[in-house]
């Protein structure tokens, strides 16, 4: 039992999802969307905060940027990582890891000066705890959008095949090699996205591309000292069909240092269905 976001292009996306009003608004027609912070939200003179974007399996950095958006109008800076063998990026799926992806988060931190917000969705909250571990130092904060949350030794398939609640235990589709996992078609919205506007729906479905399938099994190694010492927030999603808010409850009751939970009443994909709400509360978490 895997799970997913969506993968479309950013053209695609901001071609479907019109945003009301000037930037900074919800999405236009979705109920609850929300309105994100002013500018210099956190305090009138506050310095900007530098959060880095990575993005879960089945999508790419594309899936931010509504989100990106949003914080830039509230005065904060962004950094999306693109995790290579998705999007455009070609690299064979054998070829990719866990390390890989833990390591091109951490050459995006070290272009950057300062300490970050590391946010991680789904399959990317093994990838953010597996930066944690490696530099402790230029992390704020860790947060975690429905997305997993590790012990030492774990590996992403050992939470997910404890999710009996997930859409997905009988919707994958593995490649004959093995290097690859796909998704049943019709399983691709209600796991997902079931609240997202129709034409997100849509464009989630016809851009749809397999997952690389190895990073699943790697086991990550976490310390105390390193992963255990860096400040961690979840970030709940309570309609969530594919990460379910069981596990979701289950991973953070055995993680260290977990300051605080949020909860939005949202599918596995907030950014494409209230991306004004997650903003609020991306906001709410460095005040």
């Amino acid at each position: 039992m895997l799970f997913a976001s969506m993968l479309f292009t950013a053209k695609t996306f901001l071609g479907l999802a019109t945003f009301a009003g000037a930037p900074g608004a919800g999405v236009a027609g979705v109920p609850g969307a929300g309105i994100a912070g002013t500018p210099g939200a956190g305090g009138e003179n506050a310095a900007p905060r530098t959060y880095v974007l990575v993005h879960g399996a089945w999508t790419s950095s594309a899936g931010w940027e509504p989100v990106k958006e949003l914080l830039e109008k509230a005065g904060q800076k962004v950094i999306l990582v693109s995790l290579p063998g998705h999007g455009d990026d070609q690299t064979p799926p054998g070829t990719l890891t866990m390390d890989v992806y833990r390591d091109k988060t951490i050459e995006a931190i070290n272009a950057i000066q300062g300490k970050v917000i590391l946010v991680g969705h789904s399959m990317a909250g093994m990838v953010i705890s597996a930066v944690a571990e490696k530099i402790p130092n230029r992390i704020d904060k860790l947060v975690y959008l429905a997305a997993y949350l590790p012990a030492n030794g774990q590996s992403l398939l050992d939470l997910a095949t404890t999710d009996k609640d997930s859409y997905l235990g009988n919707a994958l589709m593995p490649s004959e090699d093995h290097t690859t996992i796909g998704i049943k078609k019709d399983v691709i919205v209600p796991a997902f996205c079931q609240d997202a506007p129709d034409g997100v729906k849509s464009a989630v479905v016809s851009t749809f591309r397999a997952e690389p399938a190895i990073p699943f099994t790697n086991k990550v190694t976490l310390t105390a000292a390193n992963f255990g010492h860096v400040p961690k927030y979840y970030i709940h999603t309570l309609q969530d069909h594919t990460v379910s808010s069981a596990l979701q409850k289950r991973m953070v009751a055995a993680a260290p240092k977990v300051v605080k939970e949020y909860s939005l009443d949202s599918s596995h994909t907030p950014f494409l269905s209230m991306p004004g709400q997650l903003v609020d509360l991306l906001l709410e978490i460095v005040k």
